[in-house]
């Protein structure tokens, strides 16, 4: 039994949800969100609580029946609230700077690494050392911090590289003198 998916949804206010068949399109004051769900889960709007039930208790339909719950209240809170994750680096002349619209990234390379603006996603650079990715896409949020994180992944030995805020990096002894 999915316990995640017997939880409801509580819709805040300013938060407009449309559903057509398969189609679910949340509209809040942050943006607005479209994806496509099984066609066998059904949602159910009663006021502003949303709730989602399965058919049946097949493997499938219980696996679905947690992940669509989880999908729609990650669009609904990116709606209201919004996502976002912060990086550190750390590293002697590593350091990250906003040019125009591009991030630019100095991480111990030949040459310094250029992010281009996605659409939907916002990137600040409070400090040189520090990268916030903001956006209304849990999904894009997370998958855009981990391709800024392996431009370079930190190292055990120094601490060197990029990082999450709240990673912890398990440090090596390194070698030992005799």
């Amino acid at each position: 039994m999915s316990r995640v998916g017997l939880k409801p949804v509580e819709i805040p206010e300013g938060v407009e949800l449309k559903f057509n068949e398969t189609t679910l399109t949340v509209k809040g004051p942050k943006g607005e969100l479209t994806r496509d769900f099984h066609p066998d889960i059904k949602i159910n709007v009663e006021g502003n609580i949303l709730t989602v039930e399965r058919p049946s208790d097949h493997k499938d339909h219980r696996a679905l029946h947690g992940t669509t719950r989880s999908l729609i209240n990650n669009m609904v809170v990116g709606v209201s609230k919004g996502f976002e994750k912060s990086l550190e680096i750390n590293g002697v002349g590593y350091r990250a700077q906003k040019q125009g619209n591009k991030t630019v990234i100095n991480a111990g390379y030949s040459h310094p690494v250029e992010l281009d603006p996605i659409d939907g996603i916002e990137i600040e650079v409070p400090k040189n050392t520090e990268i916030v990715v903001k956006g209304i896409d849990k999904e894009l949020v997370g998958a855009i911090a981990a391709n800024i994180r392996a431009i370079r992944p930190p190292e055990p030995y120094k601490g060197k590289g990029i990082k999450y805020a709240d990673e912890y990096v398990r440090r090596k002894e390194g070698k030992t003198a005799k």
